[in-house]
């Protein structure tokens, strides 16, 4: 499972690497760069589904193992 996700902000471009939490989606996120408060796009778990390079680890857990997800449903 990977635990770091690069980040883009849709509105400055800034990009940011971080680690995702292990236990919960992360809501809301703040650029570093332009100070946008980022949330996810309709119909993603969180943050990291909508603007980062890798999934939230619920859903990489969930496709890994094929349960659904906290962030299913």
């Amino acid at each position: 499972m990977q635990l770091r996700s690069t980040l883009t902000c849709p509105k400055c471009g800034g990009v940011s690497t971080e680690t995702m939490p292990t236990d919960a989606c992360q809501f809301f996120y703040d650029c570093k760069h332009c100070g946008a408060v980022l949330r996810p796009l309709k119909g993603d778990c969180c943050v990291f589904c909508s603007y980062a390079d890798v999934p939230c680890p619920p859903i990489q857990e969930a496709r890994e193992t094929g349960a659904p997800s906290c962030c299913s449903g």
